[in-house]
Parts: C-alpha cells; sequence; structure tokens
C-alpha cells in the first residue's frame, strides 16, 4: 500500500470571478450539492487514502477553519496555514507552509473536484525523482483552453498565455512536489505556483502524469453550476441504490 503524502490544499483566493457570492463567505464554502464545497472534497481525499491536510487560507479563511476544525469530523488531521495581510499567491502560500507539509506533499486547488487514483500519481512521481509532477488531462481546448505540451513523461511546455498548436492537455489541478521546488524563491512574497512549474520546465524538471477522468470546478458560475448538478445526481443515485 503506499503510503500517501500529505495534501496542501490551496484555498485563498478571492473568488472574484464568483461575486457576488463570495463576498462575506470563502468560495471552499459555497453550497454544493446540499454541503459545503470544501466538505465534499475532505471527504474524497479521505476516501483517496489522504490522512493529513494543511488548508492554505487567505480571504475569510477563519469561516473555513471555523467549518473544519482539526479536521476530526471527517477523519483527517487538518492544519492551517494563512497568508496573512497580504495574499500569496498559490506558490508564496505553498513556501510559507513548507514547515508543515515535509519532504512532499500533494497540492490542490480548493475550488476543484479531483478524481482520479491518487495513489497512483504518487508512485508516479516517486519513480520519476523529479522535484515536481503536474497531472495532466488530454482536453483539446474542450473544458478550458489547453496549456501544456506533454510527451507522456515529462511536461516541454506549460503556459497560460502563450499558447501552441502542440498544447492537446490541460494542467489537471494536481501536483506532487517537493520542497526543492521553491528553491529559487527564498522567502514568502507572493507568487504563482504557475511560476515555479514554468521554472521547472525550463530546467527539464516537471514530470508528467495523464489522468483520464475530467475535472469539476466552481472558480466560475458555470462550473458552480455543472458541479452542483453533478453531486445532486450523485445523491440522487445512491438514493436509489438498494
Amino acid at each position: 500500500m503506499t503510503q500517501m503524502p500529505p495534501l496542501a490544499l490551496l484555498a485563498g483566493g478571492l473568488a472574484t470571478r464568483l461575486r457576488p457570492l463570495t463576498e462575506k463567505i470563502p468560495k471552499s464554502m459555497l453550497e454544493v450539492g446540499g454541503a459545503p464545497f470544501i466538505a465534499h472534497q475532505l471527504r474524497l481525499f479521505r476516501r483517496k487514502g489522504i490522512s493529513r491536510v494543511v488548508i492554505c487560507a487567505g480571504f475569510l479563511g477563519n469561516m473555513i477553519e471555523d467549518f473544519v476544525g482539526d479536521g476530526a469530523h471527517f477523519d483527517l488531521s487538518v492544519s492551517y496555514s494563512f497568508d496573512g495581510e497580504a495574499p500569496l499567491g498559490t506558490g508564496g502560500a505553498l513556501k510559507k507552509a513548507e514547515s508543515l507539509l515535509g519532504g512532499e506533499f500533494l497540492v490542490a486547488y480548493g475550488d476543484s473536484w479531483l478524481n482520479t487514483d491518487y495513489a497512483a500519481v504518487v508512485e508516479a512521481f516517486r519513480k520519476n525523482r523529479k522535484p515536481a509532477l503536474m497531472t495532466v488531462f488530454r482536453n483539446e481546448n474542450a473544458w478550458d483552453t489547453s496549456n501544456v505540451e506533454f510527451d507522456g513523461a515529462a511536461i516541454r511546455r506549460y503556459d497560460k498565455q502563450d499558447r501552441t498548436p502542440e498544447m492537446h492537455f490541460i494542467d489537471w489541478g494536481m501536483g506532487v512536489l517537493r520542497p526543492d521546488a521553491f528553491a529559487q524563491w527564498t522567502n514568502t512574497a507572493a507568487f504563482d505556483l504557475a511560476d515555479v512549474y514554468r521554472r521547472l520546465v525550463e530546467q527539464s524538471d516537471l514530470a508528467g502524469y495523464e489522468v483520464t477522468e475530467r475535472f469539476y470546478e466552481i472558480g466560475s458560475h458555470a462550473g458552480l453550476s455543472e458541479t452542483d448538478a453533478l453531486f445532486r445526481q450523485i445523491s440522487a443515485d445512491i438514493s436509489l441504490t438498494p
């Protein structure tokens, strides 16, 4: 059985695309399928073998802490790393949480539903021996604009602005990293995880792992509606099971 590392959940964004819904509540706490979205995520993580989660929180993060607590209700051990007075970005938040995450960790976004074999992702990372691994999905611009060139083992190009015809894949939203992936960032100034990934690509140091399950997200009104419908259908299917 794969020994699973902790998972860092990035939940510190301002969620401006979802306003006015997120003016007084963090995105992770929006109700989806009858429960706060983060409750669905934490239950999924536990089913996938995760036992420890570090929530990187920012805007209205106290509401997340009040709801999740120490994670015992989800059969998890949950701790928190808060941005502070200014947003740190996804990369800066992970850098600040390094002492809580140890020698390797999974990372996922607080607005994404990522249902795949987490142990297989971790095993691929450990086998590859690069400082980071990005999960990718063959997207072909279907769910969002594709932004990754992937050769079956490594990420050859990753860029959210400068797209190329060879970008058939998209960053699926989950990664595995070691602290040395952040070696060139010496403090907790604001920066994004995308900056880290791009630097690693330049150094031929970013592994890739293809998943076949599509992602769902609540980062937009359309995504929120679609994900809510997904969970309501799941609940309906369970209730009809003999």
